[in-house]
């Protein structure tokens, strides 16, 4: 490729950097003071550029060109004040609760705000006028380079300095300062932390809004935003290192010159293979963040959080008492009943199925957050990388039974190389390699068309024999699921597991006692990942097709709605909060118009009631009948 054309696509790299730094440094200021990964911080720039948008077009026949400028000001002090309704209203209930359950409520907010925007704005995309002063182009060689793009280049840098000067030069700046490096020595002293905490959250709104307004003409608005770029904003912060405004920034230009580099490349011949790196655009930032956390764990610029609770409140997990034992003996019963009556309900039978497959996924997740006390971002990679072996298996010709076998081998393999490259990390930065690396798989799966049928996935999976009766695979459903609970409640209780949640509780007792906590981990790990495998392989079966969806961030959220819902503080959370989800789920996308915004809603109630989750509750009310 001619050097024009490399040097044009660096500059759309650095002009795609601005608008990831402004999104990430607000999420590492609600981080860094709040301690919440604030998964709602992408559908607050969504919002920003709706926003921006429709004021665009409301002010222009008042005040004319002005209104590009005045619509970009006042969509993030919308999204600020947004911020602020959101931190009052549903954060600052829950502050108490576990961290986890705080992300939880996030991700309901992601439902509502996307329903909502769905309900103001419409289904279809917004497209956005161009910048009035900077509609002309640069001649470079012989191509051209936008106005607009150079003005993005120069946003970044202004607003972080604007940032530096707010965060060592001000009073504000003191304060935010000390409550980031200990917040109970800052309550100590007099900090207000309920104001600090709701300004920080305008704060990180607002630099979300404007990001978001910024992209008018670049990008038309979708609802799809609101998960699509916070997976990028993820990326940058862990990379720079949490909390690191400074460390953002240049995380933002690495990630964002990495991709352009990779599309101006175009094909490259290396040992006579050509490649065409333009593909690993999807995959080359989450490449560069899982070398990063390698070689530093903190990130490039992160420091060890000290004054941080743990993500999940530290379960006692006792053997099942008698009221949650029946309870879960009868609903499983039920759900052996239901197959009979196939032919008069065939629907029932498959959401059967599907509540089943759920539970045997929720419950290896489950298995890692409970007992081994190992939060995971990336829980799907393995699901979707067993289905997907299984499904390549069948497409060459190989029978059902080996075909499954190979999908868990191959998951399972998965899981020992990630797991092992986690345990020089932890907390935060260790979820987040979780994260990146299931965003790897998947880039792989999605573009790898040859293989597994690019974006299109996979078809004509269906089983053959007594096992495509539906009934008959529901049965089987049921005794896989069935078992490998049984399997994840023996090793809660046995030696395996008290010596993981020795390491858990205490990891400097632990390694007192002679235990090996990078090994118990590890396989603690692994085992997750053969479970979740094992759902993989049932949904394949189950759906006939498969695709990259499986694979996506959205998947793994599910799964640890489904636990949190359920909670980890007995050994029925993953089985009822799956049920729960899996169902309601169900009826509100067959009977209610805005069902995301419902089923969010529903999740915040339930965070809000339950901070323990649902078994628990059932558990106090069985003691008390």
């Amino acid at each position: 490729m001619e050097a024009s054309a490399i040097f044009v696509q660096l500059i759309n790299g650095l002009a795609s950097s601005s608008a990831l730094f402004l999104i990430a440094a607000g999420l590492s200021l609600i981080f860094g003071v709040t301690r919440i990964v604030n998964f709602a911080h992408g559908a607050l720039f969504m919002v920003g550029l709706y926003m921006a948008i429709w004021i665009q077009q409301v002010l222009y026949p008042v005040v004319g060109p002005f209104a590009f400028w005045a619509a970009i000001v006042l969509a993030s002090v919308g999204c600020a004040l947004l911020g602020v309704l959101i931190e009052s209203l549903v954060l600052r209930p829950i502050y108490d609760a576990p961290e986890l359950f705080q992300l939880l409520a996030t991700f309901a907010l992601v439902l509502v705000l996307q329903d909502a925007v769905l309900w103001v704005w419409g289904p279809d995309d917004l497209l956005g006028p161009r910048a009035p002063g900077l509609e002309k182009a640069l001649a470079f060689g012989n191509r051209l380079i936008p106005a607009y793009e150079l003005f993005l280049i120069g946003i970044a840098p202004v607003v972080w300095l604007a940032l530096d000067l707010l965060v060592n030069k001000t009073r504000f700046g003191l304060i935010l300062r000390a409550a980031t490096e200990d917040r109970t020595m800052a309550a100590a002293l007099g900090i207000r932390q309920k104001l600090l905490f709701t300004s920080v959250f305008a704060l990180g709104c607002g630099l979300a809004g404007l990001g978001g307004a910024l992209q008018m003409p670049r990008e038309p608005a979708t609802i799809g935003l609101a998960l699509g770029v916070i997976g990028d904003a993820f990326v940058v912060v862990v990379i720079g290192g949490l909390g690191s405004v400074g460390g953002a920034l240049i995380a933002a230009i690495l990630v964002g010159l990495t991709k352009a580099l990779c599309i101006s490349l175009g094909e490259v011949s290396i040992a006579g293979t050509v490649w065409n790196m333009s593909k690993f655009t999807l995959v080359a930032e989450f490449l560069v963040m899982a070398l990063v956390l390698f070689f530093k764990p903190h990130g490039l610029f992160g420091k060890v959080l000290t004054d941080h609770k743990n993500n999940i409140e530290l379960p006692v997990l006792r053997p099942l008492g008698t009221f949650l034992f029946l309870l879960l003996a009868s609903i499983l019963s039920i759900f052996a009943i239901i197959p009979v009556f196939e032919t008069q309900q065939p629907y029932l039978t498959v959401l059967v199925t599907d509540i089943l497959i759920a539970v045997l996924f929720a419950a290896s997740l489950a298995w890692l957050l409970g007992p081994a006390g190992y939060v995971s971002f990336g829980h799907a990679a393995y699901f979707g990388v067993g289905a997907y072996a299984c499904a390549v298996a069948l497409k060459g010709g190989a029978g059902a039974l080996l075909s499954a076998f190979f999908g868990v081998l191959s998951a399972a393999i998965a899981a020992a190389v990630c797991g092992a490259m986690t345990l020089r990390m932890a907390g935060v930065y260790r979820a987040m390699f979780t994260l990146a690396f299931a965003q790897i798989v998947w880039s792989i799966v999605f573009q790898w068309d040859e293989v597994t049928g690019g974006s299109n996935g996979l078809f004509g999976l269906w089983l053959e024999g007594m096992f495509s009766d539906k009934a008959i695979f529901a049965w089987l459903v049921l005794g896989l699921t069935v078992s490998m609970l049984s399997i994840f409640y023996r090793l809660v209780f046995s030696r395996f597991g008290y010596a993981l949640r020795a390491v858990r509780d205490s990891r400097m007792r632990a390694l007192a006692l002679g235990l090996k906590p990078a090994q118990l981990e590890w396989t603690a790990y692994f085992i997750a990942g053969v479970g979740a495998a094992i759902a993989g392989v049932l949904f394949t079966f189950a759906k006939g097709s498969i695709s990259p969806d499986v694979l996506a961030i959205p998947k793994s959220v599910e799964g640890l709605t489904m636990v949190l819902l359920g909670g980890i503080h007995t050994m029925t959370g993953a089985v009822t909060g799956a049920i729960v989800y899996v169902f309601l789920s169900d009826w509100l996308l067959r009977n209610v118009e805005y069902w995301r915004a419902t089923l969010g809603v529903i999740v915040l109630l339930l965070v809000i009631v339950f901070p323990r989750g649902l078994s628990h509750w059932l558990e106090k009310q069985g003691k008390r009948s």
